[in-house]
């Protein structure tokens, strides 16, 4: 904090002659400072620490005891009074004492006899400085703050907005439920198990998760543009109807770069979301759509919402099932492991299986 006019500056002098600690009060009480005395190194440390800590020190070298130089050693090593400027003040007018004083970190080396105008210009000289170096501080710290701000404000706006897309496309289809909100814990549940796995190790960062977490809900996205006579259709779709529903893929994917197109880079939070829309229902083995990848060629993210998607799929109730108990649908993935499913994918839920369930049960749907 920056002192105001209405509060003097306070200056300790450290010195073991009386008549030196008495010409500099003199002059620092004239010039209207608050002056701290010091007979030696010991109680500077004392007053240096205390929860009135000078603006400034003015040190002597040749104390008894603990001397100038170890004083600022000490004074320097301690986060309290690294700050608090140190000029030394001293007799000794040897280059090599100057250089070995300001290397341990004084701002300024005066020698005695002194000159009283020019010690006050220069005491004036590094408070300023002092002030500058707190007031960027706070400057510093007040930006910082404000970029955290702004960026966890830009961060909910994003989470919302993606909440609001898919519930858009969730109230288009009355069985889904909460199906984008256990499908999204599904893949962070997944992706968290296999970040200890070589093969994804690299990927799947701390931020990459919370990306795939975030991304996860729009999977869906493109049913908003499938036709209602076919979208909630109470039956077993015709194979020219379920060509068509099988567009929420490219439709989603289009959706979400149309809308990135007017801006001047792509965005990091959209890359997931534009690979979960679009690959989600590819298949290990080639067998999927749009574009039948195979293998590695499907995206990480796809590969784990195919398989969280798939198992909610299974323990929900549709028209044209009911609902699968857990051990049934997991039987299922398990026969999918290297046809539909990344083997190594399949082998994450099994693990975490009933971690699966928790989910299952904490967003169950109404009836």
């Amino acid at each position: 904090m920056i002192p105001t006019p209405d509060t003097p500056r306070t200056i300790l002098v450290v010195d073991d002659t009386p008549e030196n600690l008495e010409l500099m009060t003199g002059l620092l009480s004239q010039e209207g400072f608050r002056v701290r005395v010091a007979h030696n190194g010991d109680r500077a440390l004392q007053l240096a620490r205390s929860a009135s800590r000078p603006d400034l020190i003015l040190l002597d070298i040749m104390m008894p005891g603990v001397d100038g130089y170890e004083v600022c050693r000490a004074l320097k090593a301690d986060p309290l009074t690294a700050s608090v400027p140190v000029i030394f003040l001293t007799a000794r007018a040897a280059i090599e004492d100057e250089a070995r004083g300001l290397a341990l970190g004084a701002v300024d080396y005066i020698t005695k006899p002194i000159s009283p105008p020019i010690v006050m210009a220069r005491i004036r000289t590094h408070l300023a400085l002092d002030d500058a170096i707190h007031a960027l501080r706070d400057q510093n710290a007040a930006l910082e703050a404000e970029v955290v701000r702004r960026t966890l404000q830009i961060q909910t706006t994003q989470d919302v907005t993606v909440m609001a897309m898919a519930s858009l496309a969730e109230t288009r289809d009355n069985e889904t439920g909460n199906h984008i909100r256990r499908t999204q814990h599904y893949v962070k549940c997944l992706a968290e198990n296999l970040r200890s796995n070589p093969r994804f190790s690299e990927f799947l960062t701390d931020r990459n998760i919370d990306l795939l977490f975030k991304s996860a809900p729009l999977h869906d996205i493109g049913k908003v543009g499938i036709p209602d006579s076919i979208l909630l259709k109470p039956g077993k779709l015709t194979f020219e109807e379920f060509e068509i529903m099988k567009t929420h893929t490219t439709l989603g994917y289009e959706a979400l770069v149309a809308g990135e197109h007017g801006l001047v880079t792509e965005v990091e939070f959209l890359r997931f979301a534009k690979e979960i829309a679009l690959s989600h229902q590819e298949k290990w083995d080639g067998s999927g759509y749009p574009q039948a990848l195979r293998g590695e060629a499907i995206p990480v993210s796809a590969r784990l919402m195919a398989l969280a998607d798939v198992y909610d799929a299974l323990i929900s109730r549709r028209v044209y099932k009911p609902a699968f108990p857990h051990e049934k649908s997991a039987a299922i993935i398990v026969e999918g492991r290297g046809q539909h499913f990344d083997p190594d994918v399949v082998d994450a839920f099994l693990a975490v299986q009933q971690q699966f369930q928790d989910i299952a049960a904490r967003f169950v749907d109404a009836e």
